[in-house]
């Protein structure tokens, strides 16, 4: 026959645990990685609608963000934007006959392969980034950025450059649904 103070004592135990375990995980996703549902076609077909993903929020804390990211930013439009970082600080970006230039240079894009080859005519308009943003290059502390779907897509082309302050983090990583889990390039 359990006394009353052993019960009390094995209560608070259980509590002190969960309590410990839940400060842990809300921690663990305020500070470093926190689950985001994609939301439209931007990204298509890299990602999908509906496509759960974990962002990592400390990884710009600690470096530089590279090109070709799959970021989360605060938006404008007080919503979060995923898209692919395309243009970094001091960069000159430019598009021609669906070729994208940096600084003067063609850059390949392999993740729009899959989808330039079920499409006529070109996946993204000619366009300079003195014509987008005004500027030569990509100001210090911001980034250009864009949708994998060019032709559906809200990016720097119609916001402007995106402050680095303003990114969450990168993701890389989809959980759900399970067929499509994995690391998306």
């Amino acid at each position: 026959m359990e006394t009353e103070p052993k019960k009390k004592n094995e209560v608070w135990e259980w509590s002190k645990a969960l309590l410990i375990a839940f400060g842990l995980a809300a921690i663990i996703r305020f500070f470093f990685f926190t689950p985001i549902v994609v939301d439209g076609e931007s990204m298509m077909p890299t990602l999908e609608h509906g496509d759960r993903m974990i962002v990592n929020k400390i990884g710009y804390n600690i470096g530089e963000p590279d090109r070709f990211d799959i970021v989360v930013f605060h938006a404008p439009e007080e919503k979060d934007y995923i898209k692919r970082i395309i243009g970094l600080p001091g960069d000159h970006v430019a598009y021609e006959d669906d070729q994208l230039y940096i600084n003067g240079e063609p850059v390949d894009e392999p993740y729009l392969d899959y989808y330039k080859e079920d499409i006529t005519g070109t996946l993204t308009e000619d366009f300079t980034l003195e014509e987008i943003i005004g500027e030569e290059t990509i100001p210090e502390g911001h980034v250009f950025v864009m949708g994998d779907n060019r032709r559906a897509s809200k990016d720097s082309r119609m916001i402007g450059e995106v402050p680095i302050d303003e990114v969450i983090g990168s993701t890389s990583f989809v959980f759900w649904p399970m067929a499509e889990a994995g690391v998306v390039n």
